[in-house]
Formats: structure tokens, C-alpha cells, sequence
């Protein structure tokens, strides 16, 4: 999921030189056709933050919303919805359904589309009556408010995710205030992050070799550096210097947000790296590595702080790739959809193992 990007060491002696961040380009929807006659209002509210420009159906249950967002500087992205059965885009009304929500993360260098391309969600039964929100979150967006030298501003993912496109969803698009989170890689980091900083958001969430500890130690500072660095990117606009911006640094890292995490079902799952019964002969990955000591940090700090709702599953051999991330969506949707309620839960998933 992750390409291979420049290793940059901290503490920095020179600025990166400043650039915009790219987004991929987004991706020609793969059974395009605008909502036919009937279709909804777009959900057009000037000053509200967001609004949703031009809606597109790409296939069965799926629906791309390309939404403006003043949180990320007027620009435009997309956001998926792979809808439930009944759900129904005309029904404006006040007495509509809202429905339980998993929002489904992506990780860095992959975009909106990561999930249903990738993996089977979109023909998993057991989210036939769940709303699934899989937002664009920018190719390293961290799902982090960026620091840009004290000046924020664009891009402001977190913001975009939990005020701007929650809001708009539960307004005009059938998201009930039930939610819970799960992602891989980056979107592992995001989700942890988000259910975090955002107490009572999420009723749980789950994290796929997620970067779960990024001040472990200098590898894995150095590592995610370099991935702030991708596509040319000042890898200080992030989250500023590990050492000057301490502070904002561990704002973002799950692991110093371990207390916050406490009340909620959490579901952690990493490989080590080595070749894993679903890799190609010989395959490994020091990312995995890193990310497993990552995850090994965090369940500790959890079980130390008193979390009783931590599942783990560290599988050992196995890579960073979307064949364990898919096994572990289905792993962890018994939980995920037992703490929304649903009739396909079955349970709340704790315990550790």
C-alpha cells in the first residue's frame, strides 16, 4: 500500500522545499451515469462547510458524493458510499432512515475507491444494512488537521472527516449518529485517531497494520518522515518537527491517546513482515515490521491503562498487503457491527488474543 518513498532523518537541518500536496488523480468511476431523473437534491448548503457538487452511481449499492470542502481550501474530492438495502436518496423527507455507519479508511497512497476495488466489501452480506463511508483522505493525508508551520489550513483532513462531511451525511445522505471506524496502514492510524480525539464518535474501531505508535523510536520516526515526504512533500507541514512539535506529534499518536481509547471495543491486527501464508515466495516487508512493533506497544499501553474491549490478532508471518487487510475486515466485523447494534453483530468483541 505504500510506495517506496525518501527516508528523511530527524532532527531536519534544512526545510524540504514547499509544495502543494497532490491528490491522485481520482479515478473514472467504473459504471459511471449520474442518478437518473428523481435524483435528490445535491445537497447544496452555501456556509455549511461542504457541500456535495454532483452525485454518481457506479454500481451496485455504490455511490460517489464529490463533495467542496472549505476545510480543504474550496477543493473538490470524492467520498463513497456503499449503501443498504432500502436506502433511498430521494427520500428527503424528515421522518427518512438513518442508518448505522462504518466509515472505512484508506491508506496512504491509495484513495476512496481502495476498498471496493481491492477487497470483496462491496459483496459482504453483512453490510447489507450498514451505511459504509469511504472518504478521500489525499495520497498521505494523515488524516491530521496539518500544522503548516503553525499557519493550518489546507489541507485539514481531520476537520473535513469529522465535522464537515459527518454532518453533511447525517443531514442529506441517511448516516444515523451510530458509528464505528476501521482502516488499514495510514487509514489504521486515522481510525485510532479519530475515535480518540473524538470521544463518543465511534462506538469502536479497528485498525489493520496500522501506524499505531509513530514515536516508537527513530526507525519509526525516520519512517513515517519519509512518508510525509511522498510526492514531494515538506514533510514538516505534517505535523511539524518530532522534537520542536513534540507535543503536536503525540496528539497524534495513538499510543499517547491510549486513555481515550479505554471505553471502546478496539481490534488491533499487524503481520511481522516475513513471508505469510497469503504473500509470493520470499516476499517481506520492514513496514510491517515496524508497524507490528508499533501495535505491540499500543495493546500493551492499552492493557496498562486499563482498556478491557482489545482484541489483537498479530498473526506473524504475513506483509503489508490487501489479502490480510480483507481477511481482517471480516475478522473484526463481529465486533465492529455488534457495538453498532445490529442484528449481524454478535458481539462487542472483547478480550485479547
Amino acid at each position: 500500500m505504500f510506495a517506496n518513498v525518501p527516508t528523511v532523518r530527524s532532527p531536519l537541518r534544512a526545510r524540504v522545499l514547499l509544495v502543494l500536496a497532490v491528490l491522485l488523480a481520482v479515478l473514472a468511476p467504473t459504471a459511471p451515469g449520474a442518478l437518473a431523473a428523481g435524483q435528490p437534491d445535491t445537497g447544496r448548503h452555501p456556509g455549511a462547510g461542504a457541500e456535495v457538487v454532483a452525485v454518481t452511481q457506479v454500481g451496485d449499492r455504490q455511490v460517489d458524493l464529490s463533495v467542496r470542502s472549505t476545510a480543504l481550501g474550496g477543493r473538490t474530492v470524492d467520498v463513497r458510499l456503499l449503501t443498504p438495502d432500502g436506502w433511498s436518496p430521494q427520500d428527503r423527507g424528515g421522518h427518512r432512515q438513518h442508518w448505522p455507519t462504518l466509515w472505512l479508511l484508506h491508506g496512504c497512497c491509495g484513495d476512496y475507491t481502495s476498498w471496493t476495488s481491492m477487497t470483496d466489501v462491496a459483496e459482504t452480506d453483512s453490510l447489507r444494512d450498514v451505511l459504509v463511508v469511504m472518504p478521500e483522505a489525499g495520497w498521505n493525508g494523515w488524516y491530521s488537521d496539518w500544522w503548516n508551520y503553525g499557519e493550518g489550513g489546507d489541507p485539514a483532513w481531520e476537520t473535513f472527516h469529522t465535522e464537515e462531511l459527518r454532518r453533511l451525511l447525517e443531514r442529506d445522505w441517511g448516516a444515523g449518529s451510530d458509528r464505528v471506524v476501521a482502516g488499514l496502514s495510514m487509514g489504521g492510524q486515522g481510525a485510532l485517531l479519530y475515535a480518540a480525539r473524538h470521544p463518543g464518535m465511534f462506538k469502536a474501531a479497528a485498525a489493520y497494520s496500522g501506524s499505531a505508535h509513530p514515536l516508537l523510536n527513530t526507525e519509526s520516526v525516520d519512517r513515517i518522515m519519509g512518508l510525509f515526504a511522498g510526492q514531494g512533500n515538506d514533510p514538516l507541514r505534517v505535523w511539524g518537527d518530532p522534537v520542536a512539535q513534540r507535543r503536536i506529534w503525540q496528539a497524534h499518536d495513538p499510543f499517547h491517546l491510549a486513555k481515550r481509547l479505554r471505553p471502546i471495543p478496539v481490534y488491533l491486527s499487524c503481520g511481522d513482515g516475513t513471508t505469510g501464508p497469503l504473500d509470493p515466495p520470499g516476499a517481506t516487508s520492514a513496514l510491517e515490521a515496524d508497524f507490528n512493533r508499533q501495535n505491540h506497544a499500543l495493546a500493551a499501553e492499552l492493557n496498562r491503562v486499563g482498556a478491557r474491549h482489545v482484541t489483537t490478532n498479530f498473526y506473524g508471518p504475513g506483509t503489508h498487503g490487501w489479502a490480510y487487510w480483507e481477511r481482517e475486515l471480516h475478522a473484526s466485523l463481529p465486533m465492529l457491527l455488534g457495538a453498532l447494534g445490529t442484528s449481524t453483530g454478535t458481539g462487542t468483541g472483547t478480550g485479547t488474543g
